[in-house]
């Protein structure tokens, strides 16, 4: 559950040129009085755009978006980075993975299986790959890895 940022109910000036308040579900900004933007309250990625459009644009720092909307100073820097590498795009433009992880492309997924395939287990698979072993138990579960069903037997040394 999303708790930040906490929008106001009466206008609250983020700077001495900059206000922000909620009405009907819908955030306003404004600058000297007149609106500039509105958002709907749930769109996270919405506030996220216009703070860092603002602050890219010199017309707030991110400490007072911090102050402001009680959210993190990372995520505020985040969304600025974001906002300057990819624009208005980084936020609402598709995602370019298309439903795969960036974690687990086939050619890691094939080495995995056959670390497996050979006994090494799931958490030493997972150490060599630098990835956690629930990434390794998950892509089990999912059927795309095959877990290795042979019983580890100890060496008979009676002869």
């Amino acid at each position: 559950e999303l708790l930040l940022p906490i929008f106001p109910r009466e206008t609250i000036l983020i700077t001495p040129l900059i206000g922000v308040y909620e009405h009907d579900d819908t955030i306003f900004y404004l600058q000297s009085g007149l609106p500039i933007y509105s958002h709907p309250k749930e769109s996270v990625d919405h506030f996220r755009y216009f703070t860092a459009k603002l602050i890219t644009l010199k017309r707030c720092r991110q400490t007072d978006i911090v102050n402001a909307f009680h959210v993190s100073s990372d995520s505020v820097a985040r969304s600025v980075k974001l906002f300057q590498d990819e624009g208005e795009s980084g936020f609402f433009g598709e995602d370019q993975r298309h439903g795969k992880s960036h974690k687990m492309l086939p050619e890691r997924i094939a080495r995995i299986q056959k670390m497996l395939d050979n006994g090494v287990s799931g958490y030493r698979a997972a150490k060599k790959e630098k990835i956690s072993e629930g990434t390794i138990r998950y892509w089990i579960a999912k059927g795309k890895i095959k877990k290795n069903n042979k019983q580890y037997r100890k060496p008979d040394l009676s002869n």
